[in-house]
């Protein structure tokens, strides 16, 4: 059975005309437009996801001081509301710093990541999603903090934009090792879609349900940033393949969109 996640705030936020500058990015929308959140988050599950990531993904106290806990816990409360009975609101936990530069890893990330995920349990997630992970030491320890507040932790790694943070044998490394350490499941995220069947494959076969949620790659490959109509068809191709190679979780990340999530839809229904 093929389980299929949301896709992006951030893009369709932008998409909406709601600014989403540097610190907070999309987080700065919890407060500034939560109703936009919300309708993201009804548009998705109106597409057919199950799978809600709350707009945790900059909610961090390095982003927002003195704020952080506020804008986690609203961002859960959001979702909760705006997604139907049943489904799944996952809290998102993200590199402390850009999620494109693993060389900007703090050496003890620890502290942040416990702080962030016990807010999260403590608002009512039903998923702990460690994700857009290029260090992997990084994500492991967000991987064991998530685990340690006793909910179900999936971890997603990322190569990045250009496919080249980590190879397709380092992410099956760092699956492997997160596995160990409690993840329920293992993916690839905000890779190109055309680039991440290469990775699929080598999280294959660990014996953990595993899917990807990847971008939509460049303007001119036609898939998404709202510019080609018969992009979702196209991202939908790509996650074919995904599921011909065993992933049961499919999505959507960067420049996708619900109508995106809406192929994947019909894909999972034949």
């Amino acid at each position: 059975m093929i389980t299929i996640l949301d896709g992006p705030v951030g893009t369709e936020l932008a998409s909406r005309g709601i600014p989403t500058p540097e610190p907070l990015w999309s987080a700065l929308a919890l407060d500034r437009a939560p109703e936009v959140v919300a309708a993201i988050h009804r548009d998705y599950a109106a597409a057919g996801a199950t799978v809600h990531t709350a707009n945790t993904f900059r909610t961090k106290r390095r982003s927002a001081p003195d704020r952080w806990e506020a804008l986690a816990r609203r961002a859960v409360v959001i979702a909760r509301g705006a997604v139907l009975p049943g489904q799944r609101v996952a809290g998102s936990v993200s590199p402390l710093e850009d999620c494109y530069r693993p060389d900007l890893s703090p050496p003890d990330p620890r502290p942040e990541h416990r702080e962030l995920c016990r807010v999260l349990a403590d608002a009512g997630v039903d998923l702990m999603l460690c994700e857009t992970f290029p260090h992997v030491g990084e994500a492991l320890v967000a991987v064991e903090e998530a685990v340690a507040t006793g909910i179900e932790t999936w971890v997603a790694f990322t190569a990045g934009p250009e496919a080249n943070l980590l190879t397709p044998v380092e992410i099956e490394e760092g699956a492997r090792e997160a596995i160990r350490r409690g993840a329920a499941a293992v993916l690839v995220n905000c890779t190109p879609a055309a680039r991440t069947l290469e990775y699929v494959e080598r999280i294959a076969g660990l014996g953990v349900p595993f899917g990807a949620y990847a971008n939509a790659g460049a303007l001119d490959e036609g898939i998404g940033w709202g510019k080609a109509a018969e992009g979702p068809l196209l991202y939908a191709q790509y996650a074919e393949a995904w599921v011909r190679a065993g992933a049961t979780l499919i999505g959507g990340c960067c420049g996708t969109g619900p109508a995106h999530v809406q192929a994947l839809g019909r894909l999972a229904a034949g």
